[in-house]
């Protein structure tokens, strides 16, 4: 692509964003309703099947003796390690979770409202590996995991800085989190999400917002997530407990998500394994109320299949996708704002496979009525990689959602009577008045795509998507810029965690 055509791009790009259209806006309004797909008498034999799951079979929650008493408090049947629920129970206790709620970021012009018929997108979350055209697959470094938040942050197609874009595997394992959190907060000024993979780590996540929000702030509002996730079987650990009520006795949101692996961890016809996530997402979510009532916390799900032959996981078939929107009926049913589905695939490169695996899981969040969509962008290898060219190519993709979530426009400019009897019958529309008013913002504008013809693509190299993408990512590198932080704020957050680590020795695992 060469540089006039990409110019011509980002200034139509930048006008959308200015006529606040397009992209370039915090998050996105819906204008598009969630395609409900499943009836009444359905819907409600799920819901009794997670009923029957809950008060006759019951969830184990492990070392977290906190969680027990707050069971055994409201009602729950607790018989060592597990707990039976009578049915309703936790629909009463979540009628306290607010239906929508805001999380703030550092600029108050990216403050994300979660919940309703909002859409925030979000980059994919918690892969060990990375990988791109030139070096391949290897292990994730924090270098690749800032590399990816400059990205996300240089994008105008994301609404959030996401949490573990990737695992820093060359920082200790015990204080990686204060290097990853401090890098969200230094180089993106949008919403961003904390550690969960220790109780302490979740505190210290929090501890470091309130040196840059403001303890009284943070006490009032929500400024980070935690996504935690059920063991699934029917086990909630300690470890995902503890972070959860962490996160909720702060005010801040969980995101509750069980991971669902059809023929392992569940059920692998579809309705077995929707209720059984209804039931422990459930349980989770009603958790963080007992812990703290009026906390904000999202009804997370991640159903996936598998090869029968191999028992291989399977990511982006249709199966997951169709449960996903189920899934939005149920969440709305609870009035609990939703993360759901994402760009998921299997395929060991941004190839083809990729982009078609990606596209049906990511059409699922849209049209189930997710309002947080994390692994929008990167996820590749089963959520193993995190791959930069992938990430060029779903956020092109994020940046088409954006127009495609806007809907059909219907007033009188739109309709465009007066253009028809400007040009008249056999004529065309290129030159009129209506077609030149609206020539920047028309259509939305891939920044990947080659709509060349043929042989102007042959002659310029015959360049296909994911070296186009290649480029693009090491462009964005280049020019990044960091947003400006408070010097004061950066020395305070520097101290946290100089102080932090001094007081524990490097754990690699």
């Amino acid at each position: 692509m060469n540089e006039h055509r990409r110019s011509g791009r980002q200034a139509r790009q930048a006008e959308r964003a200015h006529k606040g259209g397009g992209m370039g806006r915090p998050y996105i309004t819906r204008n598009i309703p969630p395609y409900d797909i499943m009836g009444e008498e359905s819907l409600q034999k799920i819901e009794a099947a997670a009923d029957r799951i809950l008060a006759e079979t019951g969830i184990e929650f492990r070392d977290d003796d906190t969680a027990l008493d707050l069971w055994r408090k409201a009602g729950a049947e607790v018989d060592g390690l597990l707990v039976k629920f009578p049915p309703g129970m936790l629909r009463e206790v979540l009628k306290t979770a607010p239906a929508q709620f805001t999380q703030h970021a550092r600029n108050p012009a990216n403050s994300i409202q979660i919940g309703g018929k909002n859409v925030v997108f979000s980059p994919a979350y918690g892969s060990p590996f990375v990988m791109d055209l030139d070096k391949g697959r290897r292990f994730g470094t924090i270098e690749d995991f800032r590399n990816f938040i400059k990205l996300a942050q240089s994008s105008p197609n994301f609404h959030h800085s996401g949490g573990t874009i990737c695992e820093p595997t060359d920082v200790p394992v015990n204080k990686r989190h204060l290097d990853m959190v401090m890098s969200h907060i230094e180089l993106s000024d949008r919403p961003f999400m904390g550690s969960v993979t220790a109780e302490e780590r979740s505190e210290d996540s929090i501890d470091m917002c309130r040196i840059l929000f403001g303890s009284d702030f943070v006490e009032q509002n929500c400024v980070i997530l935690g996504n935690v996730n059920v063991n699934s079987p029917l086990v909630w650990d300690g470890t995902m407990t503890k972070s959860l009520r962490a996160y909720a006795r702060s005010n801040q949101a969980a995101v509750i998500v069980p991971f669902i692996l059809g023929g392992a961890m569940g059920p692998v016809t579809s309705a077995g394994a929707i209720a059984q996530s209804l039931a422990e997402t459930m349980a989770g979510c009603a958790l963080t109320q007992l812990e703290r009532p009026g906390a904000p916390v999202i009804f997370g799900n991640f159903l996936s299949s598998m090869a029968m032959r191999s028992g291989s996981p399977t990511f982006g078939t249709p199966e997951p996708a169709i449960g996903s929107m189920v899934i939005g009926q149920l969440a709305r049913r609870l009035n609990l704002p939703l993360r759901c589905a994402g760009n998921f695939t299997t395929s060991k490169l941004p190839d083809a496979q990729a982009m078609m695996e990606g596209t049906m899981s990511m059409l699922s969040a849209i049209h189930c009525g997710a309002n947080f969509i994390l692994h929008s962008a990167g996820f590749l290898d089963g959520l193993l990689s995190m791959s930069y060219e992938k990430f060029m190519l779903d956020a092109d993709l994020c940046g088409a959602l954006h127009a495609y979530l806007d809907g059909v426009k219907v007033d009188d400019d739109a309709l465009a009577v007066d253009a028809f009897a400007e040009v008249g019958p056999g004529n065309h529309f290129f030159g009129c008045s209506h077609t030149m008013a609206h020539y920047e913002t028309a259509f939305w504008d891939s920044e990947l795509s080659d709509n060349d013809p043929f042989e102007k693509w042959e002659a310029a190299g015959s360049v296909d998507a994911a070296t186009r993408a290649n480029k693009a990512w090491k462009r964005k590198l280049a020019e990044y810029q960091a947003p400006a932080l408070d010097e004061g704020i950066r020395d305070g957050l520097n101290d946290f965690i100089a102080k932090r680590k001094e007081g524990m020795a490097d754990a690699w695992y």
